[in-house]
């Protein structure tokens, strides 16, 4: 193998590594919106839950007034 064979090798190295790297970030990037999607998705299905909770216990339907009484 001689020198040009060399280098050639090596830029084709680095080459790869870079979009290897590229390619990692590009996946981590959307595995962060797509976590919080599903953050967000808790969230509101925690808020439900906890306004469910609060009718289900009559705290809201006295404040409300929708109880008969």
């Amino acid at each position: 193998m001689d020198d040009q064979e060399k280098i050639n090798d090596g830029y084709a190295d680095r080459v790869a590594n870079s979009l290897k790297a590229k390619s990692k970030m590009d996946k981590n990037k959307s595995t962060a919106k797509t976590n919080k999607v599903w953050m967000w998705f808790g969230v509101i299905v925690l808020i439900a839950i906890l306004l469910w909770w609060l009718f289900s216990i009559g705290i809201f339907d006295a404040i409300v007034g929708t109880t008969n009484g």
